[in-house]
Formats: structure tokens, sequence, C-alpha cells
């Protein structure tokens, strides 16, 4: 079985992680010295966020030396260590690859700016000024324009989250190998693989207006495997937030040699806003949820693998954005673990989630550290919104709520540090945190760690066959996964009030008891009644045939 099919994925956004020498920010030595909360959850590899030497315009994702660490995180030496005793626990790491762009400070961009003729000056994308501005009226990500005015040579780059993260031109040869002699380097110093930053960016055709799924992405994509990974035991991750059904099999299938899997964001903007984007998020809708995730297990049954996630820096965390940050908090964490884990897949956990933490929320802009936020902010108070309704949409989708210090105890700095936090730590830290939970047999942790136990080894688990069940279902969630005559159903109230249903045919749930987020239940007869957030997973013979999917 390839590595990576039966485990489970951490990300560690290491700014927030833990901070070993009092300066308020995370780094690799806190990373080392919490290695073993990762053994003891079974965690089998970390996905870190960039370390990278970076001005930190946008928290290291402009990246200006792909071969060196930020001194806030450390050194290289600091690296190598966290490496070899990730190892020795067997627990490998994945590095983020960010090579959409660089950081405006990288040497690269530093040649390429200076002069029109510079060697490296096609590693970028540039353009004239049209009537005196800008190419085109395309807008930057982060706010702003996504075309950047450059003095020295009187022309215009394309920058399309910040200014400081100018766009590289990968139709340049050149360019790519020096990118793949990168990769071979980290890969050579004994990382387990990468994460690969916004990858369905890299053949995007700006003239022809292409952003995402450019005609030469999965070229540039399969010339990667081919140069760098192809004849190592390395996993491939791509984000790709353009990912559709219909597009997934291009990346990950089995004989396209390009990725091993991919983050897709169809269950997130789901619950997105159509005219305001996240700034506005809908109500929580679990049909629309379900449907999307069942769409996915389908498109990926025969080809291809899932990443399975609820959240990441990116996102508001599990529990605040899907379940009830109140008096269900355990539990509801407990049900989106269950829901999630239980899919064929790999799951990814980011940090705080184990504990079911929940969103930090501020007050005012000032609070926050995102520069999405902070562009965003100063353009919705140009277009008439109010600050605190824009202010009350960044709280609930913004990145600045999930990417606040892991909770470690109840002393000052929540045992995160023993200085000031470079941002906000979360007030019910003292409520919260790992020491707390961790000291709960029915705590949060004990649960996830009883999940990922179940993954490792189990061919249903990993392997079995997806089939859904109650998909108009408002309140409830249930699927089966099946292989070599064996079922694995699982049922979850995904509310905070009782629900109910007739038990479908195909659906066993009187089976073997393999987990459930409350107290064993008895006998459920033919009718299903959950508490609120209750969810649970019984194992036992096939019943019967299972429903006919779609044809995909």
């Amino acid at each position: 079985m390839t590595w990576w099919k039966d485990r489970t994925g951490y990300q560690i956004y290491p700014r927030s992680f833990q901070d070993s020498n009092g300066d308020g920010i995370g780094d690799l030595r806190g990373i080392i010295d919490r290695l073993d909360h990762l053994v003891d959850l079974g965690i089998g590899f970390i996905w870190l966020s960039p370390v990278y030497s970076s001005p930190m315009a946008d928290n290291g994702y402009d990246i200006s030396d792909y071969r060196n660490i930020a001194p806030e995180f450390g050194t290289l030496g600091d690296m190598d260590r966290l490496i070899a005793e990730a190892d020795k626990r067997d627990i490998r790491i994945v590095m983020d690859l960010v090579v959409n762009h660089t950081s405006d400070q990288h040497p690269w961009f530093q040649e390429a700016s200076a002069s029109s003729q510079a060697e490296k000056r096609d590693w970028y994308l540039w353009r004239a000024p049209v009537n005196g501005g800008p190419p085109d009226d395309r807008r930057s990500y982060f706010g702003g324009p996504a075309w950047r005015y450059s003095a020295a040579t009187e022309m215009y780059y394309l920058a399309l989250f910040t200014p400081e993260q100018p766009d590289l031109n990968w139709n340049n040869a050149d360019l790519r190998a020096e990118i793949w002699d990168m990769m071979r380097w980290w890969l050579d110093r004994g990382i387990g693989g990468f994460r690969m930053d916004v990858i369905d960016h890299i053949g995007k055709d700006v003239d022809a207006g292409i952003i995402t799924d450019g005609p030469r992405l999965h070229d540039h994509l399969q010339e990667m495997h081919r140069e760098v990974l192809a004849g190592r035991d390395a996993l491939a991750v791509g984000e790709a937030w353009s990912a559709t059904t219909d597009t997934a099999l291009l990346y990950t299938g089995r004989d396209r040699g390009e990725l091993d899997m991919m983050f897709q964001f169809a269950h997130i903007t789901a619950l997105w806003d159509d005219g305001h984007g996240k700034w506005r998020p809908k109500r929580f809708d679990l049909t629309a949820i379900k449907r999307v995730w069942t769409d996915w297990q389908i498109a990926l049954q025969d080809d291809g693998w899932n990443a399975l996630f609820w959240a990441n820096h990116d996102l508001p965390r599990a529990v605040s954005r899907y379940g009830d940050e109140g008096a269900y908090r355990v539990r509801s964490a407990k049900a989106l673990a269950l829901v999630l884990h239980l899919m064929k897949g790999t799951p990814f956990v980011y940090q705080g989630e184990e504990i079911g933490m929940t969103n930090t929320r501020f007050d005012r802009i000032e609070d926050f550290r995102d520069i999405e936020v902070l562009n965003h902010y100063a353009e919705a108070l140009a277009a008439g919104t109010a600050a605190q309704d824009f202010i009350a949409g960044a709280n609930a989708n913004g990145r600045d709520g999930g990417r606040t210090p892991v909770l470690w105890d109840d002393a000052p700095g929540a045992g995160f540090t023993t200085g000031t936090p470079w941002i906000g730590i979360n007030a019910n830290y003292k409520d919260i945190n790992v020491a707390v939970d961790h000291a709960d047999p029915n705590g949060v942790f004990a649960f996830y760690r009883q999940l990922i136990a179940l993954r490792r080894g189990d061919g249903l688990i990993v392997h079995g066959r997806f089939a859904p069940f109650l998909d108009d279902h408002p309140q409830l969630w249930a699927y089966t996964r099946e292989q070599a005559g064996e079922q694995l159903s699982v049922i979850a109230n995904i509310s905070g009030t009782e629900a109910s249903s007739p038990v479908p045919p195909g659906l066993q749930v009187t089976g073997q008891p393999v987990l459930s987020s409350m107290a064993p239940r008895g006998s459920i007869g033919t009718k299903i009644t959950l508490a609120p957030w209750e969810a649970f997973a019984v194992r036992g013979p096939l019943p019967g045939p299972s429903p006919t999917l779609p044809a995909k």
C-alpha cells in the first residue's frame, strides 16, 4: 500500500504552533518540542506551512530564498533536526511548495526588475502600459490591481496576490529547471513530499485571460513528475480552488503522472454568498455539503484519491463553521471528525482541531494581521460597507480566526509563548486547551486518536467503496463503505436538535459498534433517532444491494 493512503496528515502553521524562545512567534524548535503530541495522536505526516526565508508580506507565502529558513522560525540546521526527529517517530515532513510566485525580495525578481535585458527577466510576467495604465483591469485576490508598475523599466508585472508576490512565468524552461533542482534538494534532505500552493495557476495564459487550468498546466505537472517525483517515495498534494469533479482525474488519475491527491474547495465555496464571496457566508446547509462530498467520493471512486479536510490556515475552524461552539462543542467536533475521517481518502487535521478549538474573534480591525482582510476592509469601506458588518464577515470566514496560537494549557500565553504573541490568543484558552482535553477520556483528542488508529492498515476504511444514503435529509448524514462482503456504516446527526428517519434499505445499523460520539447505544430497529450531534459507525456483513450510483 502507498504509505500515505492509510495515514492521517496534520497541518502545522508554524507561526502559531509553539514558540520556543519567548519572542511570540512559533518556530521549528517549538515543533520539535511538541512532536510527541502528534505521536500520541497517531499522525503519519506533517504538512508544514512555509518556513522559508521571507519578508512575511503574506506570512511566509512570499518566499525570498527557497533554500533557507526565516530567522524567526530558526535555521536550516533546525529544519534538518525536525526532519530527523520526526522520522524517528515515523512521521514525515511534507513541505509547502509555493512556486506560482516569489517574494519581490527574491534575488530572481531583484535581477529581473532591474533591467529589461536581465537574464532572468522572462522568469516573471511583464507587460507594457496600455493608454498610460495597466495592461488590463484584472484585480488581485487580496485587493487592488493585479498588475503593478515597476518604475525601473516602466513596465507592469503580474501579482495575483499582493504587490510583494510577483507571479512566475512557468513557460520559461530555465525557471522550471531551477524549481526542479530546488525540489530535489529538499527531497534529498529527507522530506516526505510537497503540498503545492495554488498549483492550478502555473499554466496561466494572461493574454488570453486564463489564470487557472491554463493550456500548459498539466504539461508542467507531468514534467515535474518526470524530473523530480518519479521513482521517489514522496507525496505530491496540490491545492486547486478551480478543480471540479470533471477535472479531478486530470490531476490525480493513476496514469496521468502528475499528483497523488488534491485539495479542492467545493464544500467551502458552497457556503459562500454569490455576490460577496466569503465575506458574507451563507447559512450552513447540510444537504449542499453532503452533495459536494458525495460527488467527489463518486468521482474518485475507482481512480485518483481524495484529500479530506474541514479546515486549514486559510479557513475558519471546523467547529465554528460547521459545528456548535457552545453546549455541543465537544459532541459536534466528534461528529464532524467521524463523517470526514471514515470517507475514502486521506484525512488532514488542522492544528488545534484535535481538541475542538474555535475561531478567535476580533472586535477591531487593528486586531487582525492578515493582509487579505486589511486590504479588503479598506475597499469595503470605500464601497459603503459598514465597518462592523465587514468585521463580522472577517470573523466568520477570514483567515486570522483560525491562525491564532494553539492552546496548550491555561497558563499565561496558553502554553504557546512566554512572550507577547504575534496575534491575539483565544479568550477561551482556560477552558479549551490540550491539557484539559487530553485529561478527559471522552474528550475530542481521545476521539481523534481512535479515529486515526482505525485507518492504519484497515482495508475496508482505506479502500472500501462509498455509497450515500439520506441525501436529502436536512440533519442526518449517512453513508457506507463496502469491501469483500463487509460494510461500514456511518450515521451522524449534524444539527443541534433530535433527528429521525426510517432506516433506508441497504444501510447496516445493527452491526458491531466501531465508534460513537456518545455512550454506546442500543438497537435502532427500523427507525434512526439521534440526539443532537450524535454520530456513530457500525460494522458488519453486507445486508443487501447498495443503492445504484450515478455513472461518472
